[in-house]
């Protein structure tokens, strides 16, 4: 807690202090344990301490330069995720690439990328999962500029931002890219995407796709409830003509945000 109060303000010395002080109590504790590994029964709970002592070792001697650092001993495989944004420079995970129809945004693929991938080395993985699920091939794809380098020859890819050789009707494929955005957002929020209580890399990759699916599914509810308003309204109205009901109001509701 010091330590990113310190960093908040900007105090570097304070906060090298506190972290020098934090990683000597972890490395007493560390030669401690090592010392008494004898007296430790061997088993699974011996390999488990094991485990925990050589990430540990590697925490200790990683450096701000280091290859595979270790941010977090629970989950050794999170990933520190450049945002480019300047109220969030970072973010620590897995990256999730994730395909959705242009028109309705229904989701037919999502997958995760531990490793932390360059976007535009990740498209080929996410068509061919599009294909698979799907059963057809994409013709287009439309995507963002961090997607440039593809390498993608079986499908037309449209990156954002594009000028020249534009038909009326790509233009207009282009703008939806942007309503991928709000999907994701939903994805987060009411999906729990944002935090992934499954572990390891083949946890990340099965609650990536059960979020995929639980998004269809809302959708589908959603126009479900919808069309449930509209035949309930079309009953009142031929029961009780010329009576406004709230059902009513609930139909024109969702006419307008439809």
């Amino acid at each position: 807690m010091r330590i990113g109060r310190y960093a908040h303000a900007r105090q570097f010395k304070r906060m090298r202090k506190a972290l020098k002080k934090l990683k000597g109590y972890t490395g007493r504790v560390l030669r401690d344990i090592r010392r008494q590994l004898e007296e430790i029964p061997g088993g699974s709970f011996r390999e488990r301490v094991l485990d925990t002592l050589s990430l540990v070792g590697r925490l200790l001697h990683q450096d701000p330069r280091s290859r595979g650092k270790i941010y977090a001993l629970h989950e050794p495989e999170v990933d520190c995720i450049s945002k480019g944004k300047a109220r969030k420079r970072y973010d620590f995970g897995t990256k999730v690439s994730l395909a959705t129809t242009i028109d309705q945004g229904f989701v037919v693929g999502m997958r995760a990328l531990p490793g932390n991938p360059y976007d535009g080395h990740t498209l080929l993985e996410a068509l061919e999962q599009v294909a698979i699920l799907t059963g057809q091939t994409p013709e287009l794809a439309v995507v963002d500029r961090g997607y440039r380098g593809h390498g993608v020859a079986g499908t037309k890819v449209l990156i954002s931002g594009t000028r020249r050789g534009l038909t009326p009707k790509l233009k207009s494929l282009l703008r939806r890219r942007s309503a991928i955005e709000p999907e994701i957002g939903h994805m987060k929020t009411d999906g729990r995407l944002s935090r992934c209580p499954l572990k390891g890399t083949f946890g990340d990759a099965i609650f990536a796709v059960l979020c995929g699916c639980g998004h269809n599914i809302r959708k589908i509810l959603a126009h479900l409830r919808a069309l449930m308003a509209f035949i309930l309204a079309a009953i009142y109205a031929a029961i009780m003509p010329g009576i406004t009901t709230p059902t009513d109001n609930l139909a024109d509701r969702h006419r307008c945000s439809a």
